[in-house]
């Protein structure tokens, strides 16, 4: 078995919208919530219980990346995690289509830069960055493509300056529905079902090595 990129006694803090958040301060709800992060930190406590690590889940449902921005400082920073993973921008194309409310991408990218550049100046912490993604389903999401994939790439260079670990969720998404049909991984085409998280999960999982 690999080392895996994250040390022992670390304190991993996954941020989001709705699909980190996963439904994590509903009553009775496990404060990781019921997605992705809880399998992910499940398996890794699993496989890894000598390293001791504590896991966060900060997600809020709904947030793009100006909200996510404003309580950095909070819900980030003042944690002060060994390791940040971000997965945050498809609320910026969806309040487009349902709300008319466009957040142009050099407005995200400078956002999404600074976030960035705080959690470089404050903190010593590996940063992973997971993209954003859609899938065909229903059809009209077809179309959202034309506002979601320049965020993609702007990410993708926000990545290759910032990023210890990237995680292209989008083509992993993609290449999972080719198996089985879109719906089986996100319903709505944005949250995912169980296999779909599982499959977030395992792509976490192998990211940071620890499987």
């Amino acid at each position: 078995m690999t080392t895996p990129l994250i040390e022992k006694d670390s304190i991993v803090l996954f941020q989001g919208d709705s699909i980190t958040d996963a439904g994590r301060l509903a009553a009775g709800s496990s404060p990781l919530g019921g997605g992705y992060v809880n399998f992910a930190a499940s398996w890794f406590s699993a496989l890894h219980p000598s390293l001791n690590v504590t896991f966060h889940n900060r997600g809020v449902s709904g947030e793009r990346v100006k909200d996510l921005l404003v309580r950095w400082d909070a819900d980030c920073i003042a944690l002060k995690p060994d390791c940040v993973s971000i997965l945050i921008g498809i609320n910026d194309t969806w309040r487009r289509y349902d709300s008319n409310d466009p957040t142009p991408v050099d407005v995200w990218e400078r956002d999404y830069r600074k976030m960035l550049e705080i959690t470089r100046e404050k903190l010593n912490a590996k940063i992973l960055m997971m993209e954003p993604f859609v899938l065909p389903v229903p059809e009209d999401r077809m179309a959202w493509r034309e506002d979601l994939d320049p965020r993609i790439h702007a990410m993708r260079r926000l990545a290759r300056e910032f990023a210890d670990v990237f995680v292209p969720l989008d083509g992993i998404l993609a290449a999972a529905a080719m198996k089985r049909e879109p719906a089986y991984w996100a319903a709505d085409g944005v949250h995912p079902t169980a296999a779909g998280h599982a499959l977030i999960a395992q792509a976490w999982l192998k990211a940071v090595q620890a499987i």
